[in-house]
C-alpha cells in the first residue's frame, strides 16, 4: 500500500511519536568513565588514544569476549511479594533506584488436574515504556498457560532517577553511559532466567519490543536457555536507530556535531545484533521477527537486513509484517494482531 495510505500513516506516527513534550536536548559525552567497571576495561588500555579510537579497540574486544562482557554473578536476594520480583543487579551504577531490578510476575493459570506449566518467558517493553505497559500481553500469556515476567528496564518506571522524566539514561548522547546501560540490561534479563529456573520452569523465551527487542536479542545470542524468541521490530546496528529515527532526533542533534555515525557504530558495535549473527544462528532456538512497513524509528530497510541474516545463517525463523509504523503499532486493531502474533507463535513453539 502506497501513495495516499502512506502519508495518512506518516501522519499518524509522527502525531504519535511528538505526543512526547519532555524530550531534552543533553550534551554529548563519551561517558568514558562508564566503561571503567567493565572486565573489558582490563583488556584494552588507553594510551593516549582519542576517545573514539579507544572505544572502537574496547568494542572490538568485548566482541571477541562476549561470554565475558555480558557475563555477570547470579544474584542471591531474589525477592518476590505482592507480584513483583526485586533483586540487586549484578552492574552496579550510580543509581541506586537503578540497580534494584523490578519485574512484574504474571503466574500461568492452570487448569484442575492438570500439572502445572513449565514454560515461562520474560517480556521487556520498548524504550520508556510506563510500568503497566505489556502487562496486558503478559496476563494474555497467563491465560494461555505461559508464565510472565515483566521486567523494568534500567533506568525506567520503577528504575528511574529522580531527577529524570524519561528514561534518558538508558539511551542518551553519553555514549559510555548507553553502553552501560544495555550491559546491565542483558545481565539483569539474564537473572530473571536464573529466578524462572530456580521456580521449575525449563522452556523459557523472551519477548522484546523496540529496544527491549535488541535487548532480548543479545541475551539469546549468550544464552542457551533461551528457546523461543518474540522480537518485535529489529535492527543491525544500535547506532543506525539512534542516528535515523523519528523518536531519537534530539540524541542525534547532540551526536552529530561530536561524532560521526561510522565512529559511532564502532563506539556502539558490543550491543548491535549484527555483531553476533553467527553466535545467535549457532543457539538451537526458534524465533520470530515482527517489524511495520512505515516504520520511522527502525527503518524497515535495517528489518529487512535482519532477516536476510536469518535467512542466510539458516536460522528458524518466522516473518510477520504489519502494515503500520512503530507507534501505530500500539494502536488498534495493530496491537491486537500483534499480540495474536506473539502469542500463537509461543503457544505453538515454546
Amino acid at each position: 500500500m502506497t501513495g495516499w495510505y502512506a502519508q495518512w500513516m506518516d501522519r499518524w506516527e509522527t502525531r504519535l511519536a511528538f505526543k512526547a513534550t519532555n524530550r531534552v536536548v543533553r550534551p554529548f559525552e563519551w561517558g568514558l568513565d562508564w566503561l571503567d567497571e567493565s572486565p573489558i576495561s582490563e583488556r584494552v588500555t588507553r594510551n593516549g588514544h582519542n576517545p573514539a579510537h579507544y572505544f572502537r579497540e574496547y568494542n572490538e574486544a568485548a566482541i571477541r569476549h562476549s561470554e565475558e562482557f555480558f557475563g555477570y554473578e547470579r544474584p542471591r536476594d531474589f525477592s518476590l511479594s505482592d507480584g513483583i520480583l526485586r533483586f540487586r543487579s549484578p552492574i552496579p551504577t550510580p543509581h541506586e533506584e537503578n540497580d534494584i531490578v523490578t519485574a512484574q510476575w504474571f503466574p500461568a493459570r492452570t487448569k484442575p488436574g492438570k500439572p502445572p506449566s513449565r514454560r515461562a518467558v520474560v517480556v521487556l517493553p520498548h524504550w520508556n515504556a510506563p510500568a503497566q505497559a505489556h502487562t496486558a500481553l503478559a496476563r494474555g500469556l497467563a491465560k494461555l498457560g505461559i508464565a510472565a515476567l515483566r521486567i523494568s528496564l534500567p533506568y525506567h518506571d520503577y528504575r528511574m532517577p529522580a531527577e529524570l522524566k524519561r528514561a534518558d539514561y538508558a539511551v542518551s548522547s553519553n555514549v559510555g553511559r548507553t553502553l552501560h546501560a544495555t550491559r546491565q540490561a542483558v545481565v539483569d534479563v539474564r537473572a530473571c532466567l536464573d529466578w524462572l529456573e530456580e521456580q521449575g520452569y525449563e522452556r523459557l523465551g523472551l519477548v522484546g519490543t523496540s529496544l527491549g527487542s535488541c535487548y532480548a536479542y543479545l541475551v539469546s545470542a549468550h544464552d542457551p536457555r533461551v528457546r523461543v524468541n518474540a522480537f518485535n521490530h529489529c535492527s543491525t546496528h544500535f547506532a543506525d536507530v539512534v542516528w535515523t529515527g523519528l523518536s531519537t532526533q534530539h540524541i542525534r542533534e547532540s551526536l552529530e556535531h561530536n561524532v560521526t555515525l561510522d565512529e559511532l557504530r564502532h563506539a556502539w558495535l558490543a550491543i548491535s545484533p549484527v555483531s553476533y549473527l553467527d553466535r545467535f544462528a549457532a543457539r538451537n532456538q526458534k524465533s520470530q521477527f515482527i517489524y511495520t512497513l512505515y516504520d520511522s524509528t527502525f527503518l524497515p530497510e535495517f528489518s529487512r537486513q535482519v532477516v536476510a541474516e536469518m535467512k542466510r545463517a539458516g536460522v528458524d525463523h518466522r516473518v510477520v509484517t504489519l502494515p503500520c509504523g512503530h507507534y501505530t503499532m500500539g494502536e488498534t486493531p495493530f496491537q491486537y494482531l500483534t499480540g495474536y502474533h506473539i502469542c500463537s507463535y509461543l503457544l505453538r513453539n515454546l
